[in-house]
Formats: structure tokens, sequence, C-alpha cells
């Protein structure tokens, strides 16, 4: 089992960058491919970007995203990031660290319901 709590939200200008940070606790962090998903007023909670477990080789992103954001992991501090660069208005949103037990598998989840563990959320408001 982990636990996720992410930090670095907060209010900014379009154009800014921000970056998000996301600690898990265990001790198999490394076997868990993590993503960030996030939800803005009266929407869905989407995808937006994941790294794959172990070395973190692989990444995927949501095309909004694409070439903005860039996702990262230090499994020697179990946290997971997503640097935002460029922000844009429609970026505002909650956004949650999310971690699927990637055991036995190499799964990049870009779903809700492929995800096991998600942490509490940080709002992140983008003023154009």
């Amino acid at each position: 089992q982990v636990q996720l709590v992410e930090s670095g939200g907060g209010l900014v200008q379009a154009g800014d960058s921000l970056r998000l940070s996301c600690a898990a606790s265990g001790r198999t962090f490394s076997f868990y491919a993590m993503a960030w998903f996030r939800q803005a007023p009266g929407k869905e909670r989407e995808f937006v970007a994941v790294v794959s477990s172990r070395s973190g080789g692989n990444t995927y992103y949501a095309d909004s995203v694409k070439g903005r954001f860039t996702i990262s992991r230090d499994n020697a501090k179990n946290t997971v990031y997503l640097q935002m660069n460029s922000l844009k208005a429609e970026d505002k949103a909650v956004y949650y660290c999310a971690a699927r037990d990637n055991s036995g598998s190499y799964h990049l989840p870009t779903r809700t319901y492929e995800i096991g563990y998600w942490g509490q959320g940080t709002k992140v408001t983008v003023s154009s």
C-alpha cells in the first residue's frame, strides 16, 4: 500500500511555471507507475502525465500538456514531480497524484479506473 501527499500548487499568472511534488510512503515506490491527473470545476478527472515504474524511462502525456509539462521521478526520495511550464488559464484545476502497482507489469495507466491510489490533490490557479 502507498500513501501520496502532493504539494506545490498555488496561484500563478499565465505563462509562468510551477512544479508539483508528490511524496509517497512505502518501501516499494519504484514498483509503482506514477501519474498525474487533474480535475477542473464541473469537469471529470482527466489524465495529465504518467511515468513508468522502476527507472521511469517511459513517459506519456496528454496532448493538451505535451511539450509544456514534464513528469519525472526520484526513487531515492520516493517522489514524483510534475514540472509545468507556459501555464495557461485552462490548466487551472486540482491536480492529483496517482499510483498503480506495477509489480507484475509495465503498463502505463491513463484512465482513472487503472489507478489504485490517489493523493488528496493540490490546487493550481492560473490567472490570465
